[in-house]
């Protein structure tokens, strides 16, 4: 009898243990990790990159907004704008036009080791926009751009990629990565571009609350 009952002593000590093994204990608190509970986030993203389209330097840009579930997950919507020098002489202008496209759509991003530093993400972009042809001359003077009927041509862009990010603080995070562009094809008249297909280097700055409502609280000690 004495021998059980040391042995249920021992196994109610053990089991006191395990359970406080999640518990960190901090004075008169003790802070506890509920894992059902998902961590909340919301970012305005800005991006800048450089790539190319059919062999010429095009410049890149990005403005998004995302929410992020658990640190792991972000969907929201993005702006991309394309711009790039591609000398198409344009015989119904008679100028030279460079190519330029905008889209908007939704953005999803995979994320991998969300609680460390840095972490590895895989975004991936899906929409639709316009594709043209603009007069050079009138971008680099500022001057007032009116398009018309046959120079733009809607499209549709899929754009995977893969991320790096680095958590500056729990409200600013920044990100470096690369692109692969997939469009459907232009039908312009004039148009010796087929498509915007095409890699590209961008880093970005992302500023909000990525965990907002963290799953650790805290309940103070009788």
């Amino acid at each position: 009898m004495k021998y059980l009952s040391k042995t249920k002593l021992t196994a109610l000590l053990l089991l006191m243990v395990l359970g406080l093994q999640a518990q960190e204990d901090d004075s008169n608190y003790i802070t506890f990790n509920d894992r059902r509970n998902i961590v909340h986030g919301i970012y305005l993203g800005l991006a800048l990159g450089y790539g190319e389209v059919e062999g010429k330097g095009t410049s890149l840009g990005q403005l998004k907004l995302a929410y992020v579930a658990n640190q792991e997950f972000e969907a929201g919507l993005a702006i991309n704008v394309l711009y790039s020098e591609q000398d198409v002489f344009n015989p119904r202008t008679e100028t030279t036009d460079d190519l330029f496209a905008a889209y908007a759509g939704l953005h999803f991003e995979h994320i991998l080791f969300g609680q460390s530093r840095v972490n590895l993400s895989f975004p991936l972009f899906v929409g639709a926009g316009v594709a043209g042809y603009v007069d050079r001359e009138l971008v680099r003077n500022d001057e007032d751009i009116e398009l018309e009927n046959e120079d733009v041509d809607p499209i549709f862009v899929v754009e995977p990629g893969v991320n790096a990010l680095f958590n500056i603080s729990r409200y600013v995070q920044l990100e470096a990565g690369i692109r692969y562009r997939f469009s459907s094809k232009i039908n312009l008249e004039d148009s010796p571009i087929d498509r915007i297909n095409g890699f590209g280097g961008v880093v970005g700055i992302k500023v909000g609350v990525f965990n907002l409502g963290r799953n650790r609280y805290k309940k103070q000690l009788d």
